[in-house]
């Protein structure tokens, strides 16, 4: 198993209330994927975070392997939901790759 964890921070030029709705809609567009991409094991988007947090969006995924990671990386489906509801909204990016050989996401 592979996790692939990206951290978002939205663009300062949002209310507070239009980061609401961004973060909803980043959720709903990436949760949307389960059971559409093939090697696509498990999806989660937390949108919720404390005081202490510097990221606004956690993706936490899980594929079968990295040929999987790679090609959700370019399926039109991932792509249309990163280029419509990822993208235009957030300034910066981090990512974490990992194998879990246990599966368990450790």
């Amino acid at each position: 198993m592979v996790k692939h964890v990206i951290l978002w921070q939205l663009k300062d030029e949002f209310s507070e209330e239009e980061k609401q709705k961004i973060r909803q809609g980043i959720r709903e567009g990436l949760e949307g994927l389960r059971g559409e991409i093939p090697g696509l094991v498990d999806i989660h988007v937390q949108v919720e975070y404390l005081p202490s947090s510097t990221a606004d969006v956690m993706l936490d995924s899980t594929f079968t392997d990295e040929e999987a990671l790679k090609a959700y990386s370019q399926n039109p489906k991932h792509v249309k939901v990163a280029d419509e509801r990822v993208r235009p909204f957030t300034k910066s990016r981090a990512c974490m790759d990992y194998h879990c050989p246990d599966g368990a996401g450790r």
